[in-house]
């Protein structure tokens, strides 16, 4: 008996921590889609932002939003002891270490997700400064009211109305998006993208290639954000279940992608690569939340209901003047709420009420406390560029490099 228990307490670590590396590999992949979908004086900025909130967000995490979200948490003790190399007992069937590891960087995806939004305007350190509460305080406390099971602030309780959200459509994706949201209402759109007669201006990416790396490495990386949240993988059951999660996760993607480029073609007469792109990522948001339960078709169904969305999401944003370079809020947002709402088709044990209050729980914190940090930062540091930086580009005025030297015209 114990030595089953220890192989399969080995197995399953090992497991959480590959599919921990797989979404860690994913901050590579939001660097180089935001990358590639910004102009190219603005891409040091980006590529600094994205290395800068992950390792910040780790440090965050390890300090105090671990504690936050799971009741004091298990390392913390390591600051002063040995509880980051200590072994749980049964029936936990893997290294507490390696929960945390898993965790964060599911935090640092979610802060991610507010970097390509805010692009191209922003300042450095006021996104950096906001890192540090979403990180370690925003999200955590969100995370303890769905994951960790807790009562919202002693009112009620997400699990007990029937609410699920197995890999995060809501927690993670639709709380990024959230958070990006109040950002950028807060500073407002870049210049020349919308006229005073409301016409929309398009501002093209600098680098579709990297764009489209930057998808297939986050395709890559969903593997392990939504396999990993099966949480073992040493028995048959377990076994069988990643296997489903793998499947239908890249079905979904594969059918978002097909629908928004198909929806693209239609209502611009083109094959709109970009849409493609965020169609693809769309998929993947909307079958977050239970890639467990649905059969493949029902999965690619999702997937294509996300695909379709996102573009009518992206259009209408730009109608609204709410200028997202990268279409993260639509793609996180509007599908991970979408995400939410299809759990019930597929597992009978979720009701739709328990969905939209935790879907409105999680949107209303985030939004409303990183509203209230985004003003806090204008009114002290301010976070908005100058114009002139904004129309020389950030990378000179906030990092002193550029991305791409050799093509800078000479003076």
């Amino acid at each position: 008996m114990e030595v089953t228990f220890e192989l399969g307490y080995a197995l399953d670590t090992f497991y959480f921590l590959i599919c921990g590396a797989f979404v860690m590999w994913m901050a590579a992949g939001f660097a180089m889609l935001e990358a590639g979908l910004v102009r190219a004086k603005n891409t040091t900025e980006i590529l600094t932002k994205n290395i800068s909130l992950y390792a910040i967000a780790c440090i965050m995490y390890m300090v105090c939003g671990y504690a936050i979200m799971y009741d004091g948490g298990y390392l913390l003790s390591g600051i002063v002891g040995d509880g980051a190399t200590g072994v749980a007992e049964e029936p936990a069937t893997y290294a507490p270490s390696a929960d945390f590891f898993f965790q964060v960087v599911f935090v640092a995806t979610a802060m991610s997700i507010v970097s390509g939004a805010v692009a191209e305007r922003m300042k450095l350190w006021a996104f950096l400064a906001f890192t540090v509460v979403m990180t370690g305080f925003i999200y955590p406390m969100e995370g303890s009211w769905t994951w960790n099971g807790a009562d919202v602030f002693g009112m009620y309780n997400l699990g007990d109305l029937g609410f699920s959200d197995f890999a995060g459509s809501g927690i993670v994706h639709m709380a990024g998006a959230a958070a990006a949201l109040a950002g950028v209402l807060v500073l407002g759109a870049r210049k020349g993208k919308y006229t005073k007669d409301g016409k929309v201006n398009a501002i093209p990416g600098c680098n579709l290639p990297l764009a489209t790396l930057g998808t297939f490495i986050l395709w890559m990386g969903w593997f392990g954000f939504n396999g990993g949240s099966v949480l073992a993988t040493a028995t048959v059951e377990s076994a069988n279940s990643v296997a489903v999660v793998f499947m239908n996760t890249n079905m979904a993607a594969a059918g978002g992608g097909v629908a928004a480029l198909l929806v693209a073609r239609i209502l611009f007469g083109k094959a709109d690569l970009t849409m493609a792109l965020n169609g693809a990522l769309a998929g993947l948001v909307a079958i977050t939340a239970e890639p467990s339960t649905p059969t493949p078709a029902l999965a690619t169904l999702f997937g294509a209901i996300g695909g379709v969305l996102v573009v009518f999401s992206i259009i209408t944003l730009d109608k609204l003047k709410i200028d997202d370079p990268v279409g993260a809020i639509s793609v996180h947002g509007v599908v991970g709420l979408l995400g939410l709402l299809l759990v019930p088709f597929t597992n009978g044990e979720v009701t739709f009420l328990g969905q939209i209050v935790g879907a409105l729980t999680i949107f209303g914190w985030v939004f409303a406390t990183s509203l209230a940090v985004w003003f806090i930062l204008k009114a002290t540091m301010g976070i908005r560029v100058s114009e002139e930086e904004e129309y020389e580009g950030v990378d000179v005025s906030e990092c002193g490099l550029e991305a791409y030297p050799d093509f800078t015209t000479a003076k």
